[in-house]
């Protein structure tokens, strides 16, 4: 059975170019959407969620090529692109009555919160991002044997075939030894979580490479343009991260400052898992930044 988030109404609803999306929504108030990151799905916002619920509208979708959402096939560069996949947000937040809402994502999430907040500053009224930097920037900071730490982004940006098959055979010893590698706190991902983890990334292995393949090719496109072109994200955004710039040697508040100018940048403790394993930390950085 797919687990889901208790108390919260579960729905499908249109994304873009005819994707629908698997939405667990909940609570009353100003509109909150919440994005998943890999190799997860909208469960891991059950702690945070149930916390804002009491002032806000939580939406929690599965992004596209994940969970219960939809999976289409990657028969172009842009239909797994943060662009079109933030297209889809915004679609399923207008099917639920809200043109403007305040977008808070982690991991690969947090990439598709990013491209929203610079396409639609109209749109997203808050953005907060968790445990990641942008596209453009995360290719520039790998550099010698640190960077191993990335080596399944390298992996998916393979031509389409062996990264599929390879990752395919192994399935749940490749997902889990990310949820294993990463978190600093085990038993804040109870087994029956994890094991719903493991089923529903095993379903999806060809939508997961299409959607890294996307930042390894067309998302740096977007992004570099972006860059070029001087764009800044026109919101408050506050950005939560374990201390990749000391491990990998880079100033991640540095490169958060060049793409936001209200920026509140903060360090945490708990591990990349930080919405589960930090859900108090999580969800009061959060309303901190909803009441900028």
């Amino acid at each position: 059975m797919t687990l889901t988030l208790p108390g919260f109404d579960h729905i499908r609803l249109p994304g873009a170019d005819g994707v629908e999306l698997a939405a667990a929504v909940g609570g009353s108030g100003s509109p909150v959407v919440l994005l998943h990151g890999f190799p997860q799905t909208h469960l891991m916002w059950r702690h945070v969620a149930e916390r804002l619920a009491d002032e806000h509208t939580v939406i929690c979708p599965d992004l596209r090529g994940y969970g219960a959402s939809d999976k289409p096939a990657a028969t172009a560069p842009d239909v797994y692109a943060k662009r079109t996949m933030a297209a889809d947000v915004l679609s399923l937040a207008a099917a639920l009555g809200h043109e403007r809402f305040a977008l808070v994502g982690h991991d690969r999430g947090a990439l598709v919160a990013f491209r929203a907040g610079l396409d639609h500053p109209e749109t997203i009224t808050h953005l907060g991002i968790l445990d990641i930097v942008p596209t453009l920037d995360m290719w520039n900071v790998l550099h010698g044997v640190s960077a191993a730490v990335a080596y399944h982004l390298f992996l998916m940006a393979q031509p389409p075939g062996l990264p599929e098959a390879m990752i395919a055979g192994s399935a749940d010893a490749f997902f889990g030894s990310f949820l294993d590698a990463w978190a600093n706190d085990p038993t804040a991902m109870p087994e029956d979580v994890r094991a719903e983890y493991l089923r529903a990334s095993a379903a999806a292995v060809t939508s997961i490479v299409a959607d890294y393949r996307a930042s390894a090719d067309i998302d740096v496109v977007h992004d570099q343009a972006d860059l070029d072109a001087g764009s800044q994200l026109a919101m408050p955004v506050t950005v939560v991260q374990r201390d990749w710039g000391a491990q990998l040697g880079y100033d991640a508040a540095g490169v958060w400052k060049a793409w936001a100018a209200d920026l509140d940048h903060r360090l945490t403790r708990a591990g990349h898992f930080m919405a589960e394993e930090a859900p108090n930390e999580i969800a009061a950085a959060i309303q901190d930044l909803l009441a900028r």
